[in-house]
């Protein structure tokens, strides 16, 4: 697959987390989801109407939250981003990987996997 392929999913993944953590959810949805996919998170409904839900819920939640992407990997319609999530800057910090499968240059399901940070970690290499 071309290089320039590649390099368009991962524009169109990290505009959609840095879109929904900003709170511009609806827009993020508009833009990159297939709304007939599929998600993976265990803890909200089926379906892509009810993860824009709880993500729009989150950001009532955690107005200040940030998201800092360290990597980004593409292969073929996958792309997995690996990131710094900060609910409430200077306090709750998660590690989180989110996997997302496109079709036609839009999210048609998604995964996500977070850890939550310890500060008091023995492992000195951090999580990043």
């Amino acid at each position: 697959m071309p290089d320039n392929a590649m390099q368009a999913r991962k524009d169109i993944v990290v505009d959609f987390l840095n879109l929904a953590v900003s709170g511009r959810i609806n827009e993020s949805y508009r833009k990159h989801v297939d709304m007939n996919g599929k998600h993976h998170n265990p803890d909200f409904a089926a379906g892509f109407p009810a993860l824009k839900q709880a993500m729009i819920d989150n950001h009532a939640e955690f107005p200040d939250k940030r998201i800092d992407i360290k990597r980004v990997i593409a292969e073929g319609n996958i792309v997995v981003t690996h990131s710094l999530v900060s609910l409430n800057p200077g306090n709750v910090n998660v590690a989180v990987v989110h996997i997302f499968r496109l079709e036609n240059d839009k999210i048609a399901e998604f995964w996500d996997i977070a850890q939550e940070m310890q500060a008091d970690s023995p492992n000195k290499d951090g999580m990043f």
